[in-house]
């Protein structure tokens, strides 16, 4: 699989600061075309080991890293994406393979055997990773996601807010199973781009006294578990 890797930026936010940078993008940039009504709703579920691999290299810094996720959108079980972030001197790169629901079911349960073959290599490598790295299915992340996009720069930025954790539930399949605030995270503004940051972008998601940061809504999930 070819390597794509894009620039990406963090900031936490005030509602205030996300009231105006929105209105400041409407004016350039447009809304996602998959979004109802500007946004949509994010479910995840997350893989770590027992030694809790991604979570520290996260809050370590480490500068290579990775973390494994499923992940779908508004409570659309027909269509679920495993996908693998991978992070390398701040430039991020993500591989997808999609699943069925009884595919992504069956991997929550630990019924695995049937990944390797399958001839899907990134479902092929977490199966490997699940057998020989003690990958499981660790935490549920929900939240609500504002996208806007712009041409220029292949831009993407997104307002991510009410971050929820699963505890210690991984069903994410299960509409049932209930989240709690994750602890007092913030909104983060995510900038993404390819080769460059067109000036106008820039301009609008401009805040005073913000500052890029590393924030990960794996790592905020996990606040109860510290």
């Amino acid at each position: 699989m070819e390597k794509h890797y894009r620039h990406e930026w963090k900031h936490e936010i005030t509602y205030m600061d996300m009231l105006c940078i929105r209105q400041r993008l409407r004016a350039v940039a447009r809304s996602d075309p998959h979004a109802a009504d500007g946004k949509y709703l994010i479910r995840s579920l997350y893989f770590d080991n027992a030694k809790d691999k991604a979570l520290r290299e996260k809050v370590d810094g480490v500068n290579m890293r990775e973390k494994f996720r499923i992940r779908y959108y508004n409570g659309d079980t027909s269509l679920i994406h495993l996908e693998k972030k991978s992070k390398v001197n701040g430039l991020g790169t993500k591989y997808s393979a999609d699943l069925t629901k009884e595919e992504a079911q069956a991997i929550v349960d630990g019924d695995i055997d049937w990944m390797l073959g399958c001839g899907r290599p990134l479902v092929e490598e977490l199966y490997c990773k699940m057998r020989y790295q003690g990958l499981r299915p660790k935490t549920i992340v929900d939240y609500t996601r504002e996208p806007f996009i712009y041409g220029p720069g292949n831009v993407r930025v997104t307002f991510d807010y009410d971050i929820r954790t699963g505890l210690g539930c991984t069903d994410f399949l299960d509409p049932d199973c209930v989240t709690v605030p994750a602890g007092d995270a913030p909104i983060i503004l995510e900038v993404k781009w390819d080769a460059y940051l067109p000036t106008v972008i820039k301009d609008c998601v401009q805040t005073p006294g913000r500052r890029a940061a590393a924030f990960s809504k794996y790592a905020q999930c996990r606040v109860y578990d510290y």
